[in-house]
């Protein structure tokens, strides 16, 4: 609690597999799922409101890392 934290995300890609698109959930009270972000390179990142300034992609290059940094 009180520091930054790296969300990791790694998928390895079978031969003809791409990764198109990573989106990231919270889950909360009764597993309820908000969605927190989408990592797309067609269609650039999105972060839901109240996450804006808070998640940045911190995965580099290709999808198959979609890592995400969390600020606190």
């Amino acid at each position: 609690l009180g520091q930054d934290v790296v969300l990791p995300c790694r998928y390895r890609a079978q031969e003809q597999e791409q990764v198109v698109q990573v989106t990231w959930l919270k889950r909360g009270p009764g597993a309820v799922a908000t969605e927190v972000a989408v990592l797309n390179p067609q269609h650039g990142e999105h972060v839901q409101e109240p996450f804006v300034g808070r998640v940045l992609r911190h995965g580099h290059g290709e999808l198959e890392d979609g890592a995400i940094l969390l600020r606190n």
